[in-house]
């Protein structure tokens, strides 16, 4: 695995648990709106596989589980083999994915390695690429993950990153569409100075509250994050 970080605990990333969250890299997308765009070139790890290892089996008493995220975690050819190795330390897995991945999801699924999935819907299917960053997006993959994940009997949950200019209720309620009957969450964008276009926006707080209404109104499952 290449592993550029570690957070060490969090009460917020793994739903009920306590857990560490394992960052690793690269990524097959270019978002422009990526928070964490140190993380999307393969560069020189920070931190090797047993040293993450060792502070998981020194704190697995505390700890629920691990967080594995990115970057886009099923490109690393190790992935699997960690995640075998978290698990034998008593240790729920949450994987956080784009999707873009099927494959690797269902072997992870089919192999029972996983407890919490969140994949990432960038938009639409017809404006897929506008919002990835790249030229080709295969959304077959997208939708192929969307059924394993929804089909898979796993917690798990969908979310998409809204950004002026890129999202708007009709686009939002059309992902909500592809996802209905599991949780889906819509998360504001925030700027920070790891984003790559500095010059996006995000939506004031009673848009995203005129968002939500309307949500929920068709889609009980969903909902913008921090609005009760």
């Amino acid at each position: 695995m290449n592993i550029s970080g570690l957070q060490k605990m969090t009460l917020l990333d793994f739903p009920g648990k306590m857990a560490a969250i394992v960052f690793t890299q690269g990524c097959n997308y270019r978002c422009p709106f990526c928070q964490n765009s140190s993380l999307l070139t393969l560069n020189e790890a920070l931190l090797s596989t047993e040293e993450v290892l060792e502070y998981l089996n020194l704190r697995k008493n505390m700890l629920d589980g691990v967080v594995i995220s990115g970057g886009e975690p099923t490109l690393q050819k190790g992935l699997k083999d960690f995640i075998k190795m978290c698990k034998m330390l008593n240790l729920d897995v949450k994987l956080d994915t784009n999707g873009t991945n099927p494959e690797v999801l269902e072997d992870l699924i089919n192999e029972h390695l996983i407890d919490y999935i969140a994949m990432d819907i960038k938009n639409t299917y017809d404006d897929y690429e506008k919002i990835a960053g790249i030229k080709k997006v295969d959304t077959k993959k997208i939708k192929r993950s969307i059924e394993l994940i929804k089909s898979s009997g796993i917690n798990h949950e969908f979310r998409t990153t809204i950004v002026k200019g890129f999202h708007d209720i009709d686009e939002i309620e059309k992902i909500a569409s592809y996802v209905e009957g599991s949780k889906y969450f819509v998360q504001n964008f925030e700027n920070s100075e790891g984003v790559i276009d500095k010059s996006l926006e995000g939506f004031t707080p009673k848009e995203l509250k005129e968002i939500d209404d309307k949500l929920r109104k068709k889609f009980p499952n969903a909902r913008v994050r921090g609005i009760e």
